[in-house]
C-alpha cells in the first residue's frame, strides 16, 4: 500500500497562505513534478514578492525573490547562466499581466528557456484583493467597488489569446478546484518542466485558484465559483505544444 507524503523539498517550515488559497496546492504540485523527475537538487525557484513570496519559508528549494512583476525576466537571466537548472518563475496573475505583462510578452517572443507558473486568482491578493487585469466583469474588488466596468477597464486579459501566436515550446491552463482539474494540472506542469530540459523553450501554464478572502466566499463556495463561473471567462486545457495542435 503506497502512502502520501509531502515532497521532501517541501513542508519544510510553516507556510501562511489563507486558509483555502490555492497557492498551498500548486505550490506542492510543482514540488512533486520536480522530485518525480529526480530535478528537486537542481530546481531554481524565482518567486514574486506578492503571495508567492511565502512559499520560501516552507521550501528547501534555491529560491530567487524577485522585485513585483519580474520572475519572469529574473528566471530568464537565471536559466542563461545556469543553463542545465530547472528554473521555474512563480507569480501571480497581476505581477505576470500588469506590472511585468512586457517581460512575459517578451520572454515568450524570445522563446527564453524557462517555465512560468502563474497563479490566476483574478485579484491583486497580498496588497488587498484589487482589480487585476484578469478580474472578471461586474466582480467587485477593492478598487472597483461597484464591480469591474469593462466599457472604461477593457475585458479580462486572456493570456492564452495573447500568446497563442507565438512560436513557443507550451502553453496551457489548468485548475485547482477539484480533484480531477488538480491531476490534469500537475500533468501540464510537468510536460511544461520537461519541454525545459529538453530545451525546447518557452512554457506558461496558468492554473486558476481560489482566492477566498478576497472573494469574500467560504473556501468550497470559491472552488464552486471557478467551475461556475471563472473557467467559462477562462477555459481549461492545452493551447500551444510545439508539434502537436491542440486547436
Amino acid at each position: 500500500m503506497s502512502v502520501l507524503k509531502a515532497p521532501d523539498y517541501l513542508l519544510c517550515g510553516q507556510a501562511s497562505f489563507c486558509p483555502g488559497c490555492g497557492h498551498g496546492i500548486v505550490s506542492r504540485l510543482f514540488a512533486e513534478a520536480l522530485e518525480e523527475m529526480n530535478l528537486s537538487d537542481k530546481a531554481i525557484i524565482v518567486m514574486d514578492v506578492a503571495c508567492c513570496a511565502l512559499l520560501m519559508f516552507a521550501t528547501e528549494f534555491d529560491n530567487i525573490g524577485a522585485a513585483h512583476g519580474r520572475p519572469i525576466i529574473t528566471a530568464a537571466g537565471t536559466k542563461r547562466v545556469r543553463k542545465s537548472n530547472p528554473v521555474l518563475a512563480y507569480l501571480g496573475d497581476g505581477a505576470a499581466y500588469a506590472i511585468g505583462l512586457s517581460h512575459t510578452m517578451w520572454s515568450a517572443v524570445r522563446n527564453e528557456n524557462i517555465t512560468a507558473i502563474v497563479v490566476n486568482n483574478g485579484v491583486f491578493g497580498m496588497t488587498g484583493g484589487q482589480m487585476a487585469p484578469t478580474t472578471l466583469p461586474g466582480q467587485k474588488t477593492t478598487s472597483s467597488p461597484s464591480g469591474r466596468d469593462t466599457a472604461a477597464t477593457g475585458k479580462p486579459f486572456d493570456v492564452m489569446k495573447v500568446l497563442g501566436g507565438i512560436d513557443l515550446a507550451y502553453l496551457a491552463r489548468g485548475s485547482v478546484d477539484s480533484v480531477a482539474n488538480v491531476v490534469k494540472t500537475k500533468k501540464y506542469i510537468r510536460k511544461a518542466i520537461a519541454k525545459q530540459m529538453n530545451n525546447e523553450g518557452f512554457s506558461l501554464v496558468e492554473i486558476l485558484s481560489p482566492c477566498p478572502t478576497n472573494w469574500g466566499l467560504a473556501p468550497l463556495d470559491a472552488a464552486q465559483r471557478i467551475r461556475d463561473v471563472v473557467i467559462k471567462e477562462f477555459p481549461l486545457g492545452e493551447y500551444v505544444e510545439r508539434g502537436i495542435s491542440h486547436a
